[in-house]
């Protein structure tokens, strides 16, 4: 059974909202045969703009399952986040069992997660691939030219340290710097 952890930030949780988070939440709990003994940490922060954000983290031994949504109704985020962590989990079973078939050797996650419907959405599989040659750069001249080409993320081999590093356009409209060792 998960224990959980529910916060509010810019918000009370009443018992109401402890009770709807522990109920959606719980529903995860039927994909496990033996659930494991895990907390599940609920964040939920409503911003000044009637937007309410949800995220949920549940660290389990082999695998953490983490989610988050933001839309202007809390009880849809929660829902949407459930939905996602679904998502997640299916997934994680269909590659387990795939690996396990190419392997001939059942994995311990295997018997532990049961239940689960089969995937609907398709395996992984890249439908493309490109090659490109780095430009030293700052990473001014970089966000510069992300938005030029009008991407998310733009990747660039950094004129100070030489190192390969990727800057990209946060949900907030600013930008974030990835820097590699």
């Amino acid at each position: 059974m998960f224990k959980y952890n529910v916060r509010g930030e810019n918000i009370e949780v009443t018992e109401a909202i402890r009770s709807y988070v522990e109920k959606k939440v719980g529903k995860l709990e039927r994909y496990f045969t033996d659930v494991p003994d895990a907390t599940a940490y609920v964040n939920l922060k409503v911003y000044t703009e009637k937007t309410a954000k949800v995220e949920v983290t549940i660290p389990l031994p082999y695998l953490v399952l983490r989610a988050e949504e933001t839309s202007p109704d809390l009880y849809a985020s929660i829902d949407l986040v459930v939905d996602k962590l679904e998502r997640q989990i299916r997934k994680f079973k269909t590659k387990i069992n795939r690996k396990a078939r190419e392997t001939g050797v059942p994995e311990r996650e295997v018997d532990v997660l049961v239940n689960a419907e089969d995937s609907e959405e398709s395996e992984l599989e890249i439908v493309r691939t490109k090659r490109l040659s780095l430009k030293p750069m700052g990473s001014e001249e970089a966000v510069l030219q992300m938005n030029m080409l009008g991407h998310n993320f733009f990747i660039f081999e950094d004129a100070e340290t030489n190192g390969t590093s990727i800057v990209y356009r946060r949900k907030d409209g600013k930008y974030g710097l990835i820097e590699t060792d």
